[in-house]
């Protein structure tokens, strides 16, 4: 799912379960497992407010890192 998000950027949690076939109660385990670890932000979706707006929380690169 993660990979999902990076190639189509921000999604419903129906375009989720259209885009990658898994079930529902699948999508919704892997979201908070996600936003549990702070890889994920959900957002306010304007078109239909009974729905959220996921998408990756991409944090750049700390100062002072040496890689």
């Amino acid at each position: 799912m993660y990979k999902v998000l990076e190639t189509n950027g921000q999604l419903t949690q129906k375009d989720l379960i259209r885009e990658t076939s898994l079930p529902s109660r699948t999508i919704r385990y892997a979201l908070n497992r996600l936003k549990a670890e702070e890889f994920l932000i959900e957002r306010y979706y304007f078109i239909d407010a009974r729905q959220s707006l996921y998408g990756l929380n991409i944090k750049p690169p700390e100062e002072g890192v040496a890689v």
